[in-house]
């Protein structure tokens, strides 16, 4: 197919209603699940089709949907993995057993749900479409065309009025929760708790990673009024470090029926939680019939690839990537750099993975986030800074993000674009560059290296 008919269908797409690109607010009233269930209905239900995971949280709700696909499709389930934002390609957020869906089968399956999508979109009884509805619709579509086994939903935005949240899926899983999107799921954290135990179904056994005690508090609520059984990681599964490498980590999780010795290509402390979070909710799968062996697991984990998340793009300097985008995961992400690395001047400290001369800072943010948090967590640990911007249309102006860092008394230096940062924090090749602070700057890092 001609790359101009494929650069048609993402316009096509993107020109729905787009609240990714949106830099204006957003609010719960434009949410309506009426929307996606009638869209649904006139599809013929495909989201019926295939035994869902549903996975919802602040953080890590991505990499822990990576995790569970991997180990469903080693153990020989066709598995549908939807994701989003994507990193550079749209074609990242609609996978089958790792690979993602083909320019031609997008092409063909949107022509074909483009009638359908005009039709409901002119009626707009419960509003207009949008881009991410339309995108969940196409999901759906493909996984039931492909005959997926499973299909492991992450959550787009918050979970009780998400456009996923059309589903009864056969477990839901329930990642760390902080403060994000205050502006759509509310500014505490018990009403952004309240909003993704929307996704926790009646009956439906639902696996929830550490949370405060507020926030557990409100699952637990949520869970015994749906008659839902709960496992919470860090009691009911719990799991321990047995080492890293610059590769990945090796640690053991005790889960609800057995005990594993695992290893995953991802690095960060974080990523054993998420781990042991898939586990408890792979165990609830397996206790429901699934055919899911303890070397399913092993095997499936290994091979998990979830790109951007605390990735090493290079070695020479050292280049970390992370997507941290508030100020928990970019606490997250610093007491993971000072795990593993150390300056060359110091005694290695934790597990000293590699001895760097200076670090740097490569930083770009989003409108809608909160950079001062950001900031607070990472400004002051670095010797350098270089601020910047993606493509995106809700990135933050490098000069603004300056003034942001110099309310902090901080002073950075600035880069027109991603490639321009990269190529100016990489100069000296024994120094650690940490590229953050929104994953649209991630991806194009990824891109330019």
């Amino acid at each position: 197919m001609p790359s101009d008919l494929y650069q048609k269908t993402l316009d096509y797409i993107y020109g729905f209603v787009n609240f990714e690109t949106l830099p204006t607010a957003r609010d719960a009233t434009h949410f309506d699940l009426r929307r996606m269930y009638e869209l649904l209905a006139a599809l013929g239900n495909p989201q019926q089709v295939a035994k869902s995971v549903h996975i919802a949280g602040t953080k890590g709700k991505g990499s822990t949907s990576a995790m569970i696909s991997s180990v469903l499709s080693t153990a020989g389930y066709r598995t549908g993995l939807y994701t989003s934002p994507h990193l550079s390609d749209l074609r990242e957020r609609i996978q089958i057993d790792g690979r993602m869906i083909s320019r031609t089968a997008l092409i063909r399956l949107a022509r074909e749900l483009k009638p359908v999508f005009g039709q409901l979109d002119a009626r707009a009884a419960y509003g207009k479409l949008t881009t991410f509805e339309v995108l969940t619709a196409l999901a759906f579509a493909y996984f039931a065309r492909r005959q997926a086994d499973f299909q492991v939903l992450e959550v787009g935005l918050g979970g009780r009025l998400d456009a996923t949240n059309v589903i009864i899926p056969e477990v839901s899983v329930i990642t760390a929760i902080s403060l994000d999107h205050t502006e759509v799921l509310g500014n505490t954290l018990e009403a952004i708790a309240g909003e993704k135990a929307g996704i926790i179904k009646p009956g439906v056994p639902v696996a929830v990673s550490p949370q405060s005690p507020e926030v557990t508090a409100v699952f637990e609520t949520v869970a015994r009024k749906n008659q839902s059984r709960i496992v919470k990681v860090g009691t009911d599964v719990t799991w321990r470090s047995l080492g890293c490498y610059l590769g990945g980590q090796r640690f053991q999780v005790k889960g609800l029926l057995g005990e594993y010795k695992l290893e995953i290509p991802l690095l960060g402390q974080h990523q054993l939680e998420n781990a042991a979070n898939a586990v408890a909710a792979l165990e609830l799968l397996k206790q429901k019939g699934y055919r899911i062996s303890p070397e399913n697991i092993a095997d499936g984990l290994k091979r998990v690839r979830w790109p951007g998340r605390f990735e090493i793009l290079s070695r020479q300097p050292l280049v970390v990537a992370d997507g941290a985008h508030n100020r928990e995961s970019a606490r997250r992400l610093r007491e993971s750099l000072e795990q593993y690395f150390c300056r060359q001047s110091e005694k290695p400290g934790g597990n000293g993975l590699y001895r760097y001369k200076k670090s740097v800072l490569v930083m770009g943010a989003s409108l809608d986030k909160d950079v001062d948090g950001i900031i607070s967590e990472l400004g002051g640990h670095f010797d350098r800074v270089i601020v910047t911007g993606s493509r995106h249309p809700r990135a933050m102006s490098p000069e603004k993000l300056k003034a942001k860092f110099a309310g902090h008394g901080i002073k950075v230096e600035i880069a027109a674009d991603v490639p321009e940062a990269l190529k100016l924090a990489t100069v000296e090749k024994n120094n650690l560059v940490c590229v953050t602070g929104s994953l649209f700057v991630v991806g194009e890092a990824r891109d330019a290296q």
